[in-house]
């Protein structure tokens, strides 16, 4: 079973920043994509933002140009850089990883941002 573990949420004023963290047990690179969704109250799970293998990446409309994905290999670790943060934007955001037609799941953190 691989396990993802996400760290870096909290509370935040709009406009401020957050930078979310992933721990994969191996080299990020190993997955096919790793990525960021989001689930607001009430709502279904949101695609924010992924990264493929080779580096590529891909946004949700909402966040382009305010979100942006990375990976370090060489601390096993996918984050997710978020800028000029909405109110709108508070959900539980999860980490996940594709690898041979599986997925795997953190168990998200919290992102609050106050208005």
């Amino acid at each position: 079973q691989v396990q993802l573990v996400e760290s870096g949420g909290g509370l935040v004023q709009a406009g401020g920043s957050l930078r979310l963290s992933c721990r994969t047990p191996e080299r990020t690179d190993g997955f096919n994509v790793v990525g960021w969704y989001r689930q607001a109250p009430g709502k279904q799970r949101e695609l924010v933002a992924t990264m493929g293998q080779s580096g590529s990446t891909n946004y949700a409309d909402s966040v382009k140009g305010r979100f942006t994905i990375s990976r370090d290999n060489t601390k096993n670790t996918v984050y997710l850089q978020m800028n000029s943060l909405k109110p709108e934007e508070t959900a539980v955001y999860y980490c996940y990883a594709e690898r041979s037609f599986t997925t795997f799941w953190g168990q998200g953190t919290q992102v609050t941002v106050s208005s």
